[in-house]
């Protein structure tokens, strides 16, 4: 017999992948995208505001039935407050200044918010709290707009609104402060 050239068998190789980096990447691309993920939640403090039963009144919009919760805190340059409880005309507390702090707006936000919720739970509604008009002035800064608000959310006050509407009379007492 003839010498047959042999088959050359090819040796196979070994094919086993290396996925190390592939992980490290996989771990890197996840975590990146958990982290964009948290940063690009938008940080917001929620905004409450009453129902639609606005009426008009003279100069003023009030809210039916409720001028008694109603606060107004003017905003005005140096970081002066002017507050006053119910409508200008007929405040329950006189227009004052106060400061801000712990010992300024907060404390009296808290009582006044205190006394409010006191008196609507025993008339039988309860949860009603106090309603805070902020009219920040054109001298007013923005750091104590959200000064303010950051004060509201603090004493507990849920319903609220920025308005820049001044009133002849508001107006009058700003400008004499």
């Amino acid at each position: 017999m003839k010498n047959l050239p042999q088959k050359v068998r090819s040796r196979k190789l070994n094919s086993r992948v290396d996925l190390t980096a592939m992980v490290s990447v996989s771990f890197l691309l996840i975590i990146f995208f958990m982290v964009v993920g948290e940063l690009s939640k938008p940080k917001i403090m929620d905004l409450s505001l009453p129902d639609n039963e606005w009426t008009g009144t003279g100069n003023y919009s009030c809210y039916k039935g409720v001028e008694n919760r109603i606060i107004t805190i003017m905003l005005d340059e140096n970081d002066e407050i002017i507050m006053h409880k119910s409508i200008f005309d007929y405040p329950e507390i006189a227009p004052k200044k106060i400061e801000f702090g712990s010992n300024g707006i907060r404390k009296e936000l808290k009582k006044i918010q205190t006394s409010i919720l006191n008196y609507s739970a025993s008339m039988g509604k309860p949860n009603r709290g106090a309603i805070v008009i902020v009219k920040p002035s054109k001298k007013s800064n923005f750091k104590n707009l959200v000064d303010i608000l950051d004060e509201i959310a603090i004493a507990g006050i849920d319903t609220y609104s920025i308005v820049n509407d001044f009133s002849l009379e508001e107006e009058k007492l700003l400008a004499s402060n």
